[in-house]
């Protein structure tokens, strides 16, 4: 009796961490999309100014502003040049969110920008969607913590011959009769 009721615990603790996998990429993913506002509101001056003097090349206005004879100019060029940085960078990642759940998990897994990914670990609160993904991603993370746990509990037993009989001492007591 105790096992299965151990087993209901290791499923629904299964359960609870699936249901966070989606709630996090979509946090992420939102967390990504304002940066991504905000970075391009920066940016919007310098835009029209780039649109206006070189066909809408950000890169040509940075190489202008650093080729300046004016130091000032000069100087804001470092400045600008990371703000069309950080846009680009945030266009890469809200492109990368965009795709479908299994390329959104592997993004966020193996090539997420590790800034925003701590950003979002850091601010996330943990909650309990009830939406059809974090249902399906609930329910395989139970399924498969239990039966990883279960295989291990099984392992450690048949290492340490928990269960199982010891057929040579049924031999030898055949025998003696």
């Amino acid at each position: 009796m105790f096992r299965s009721y151990l087993r209901l615990v290791v499923f629904a603790l299964g359960l609870l961490v699936g249901v966070q996998v989606p709630g996090f990429v979509d946090d992420y993913a939102k967390r990504v999309a304002a940066h991504r506002a905000e970075s391009e509101e920066s940016l919007s001056g310098f835009r029209e100014t780039a649109a206006r003097f070189f066909n809408g090349d950000l890169n040509a206005l940075v190489a202008h502003y650093r080729a300046s004879p004016d130091a000032v100019v000069r100087s804001d060029a470092d400045s600008v040049a990371h703000l069309v940085g950080r846009a680009e960078l945030l266009e890469a990642e809200w492109l990368a969110m965009q795709g479908r759940w299994y390329a959104q998990l592997w993004h966020l897994l193996s090539g997420a920008d590790r800034t925003l990914l701590q950003e979002t670990w850091d601010n996330y609160s943990y909650q309990v969607l009830l939406a059809p993904e974090a249902i399906a991603w609930g329910l395989g993370a139970g399924l498969l913590l239990a039966w990883l746990v279960e295989l291990l509990a099984l392992g450690i037993g048949w290492t340490f011959g928990v269960g199982r009989t010891h057929k040579t001492i049924a031999y030898e007591k055949r025998h003696w009769r």
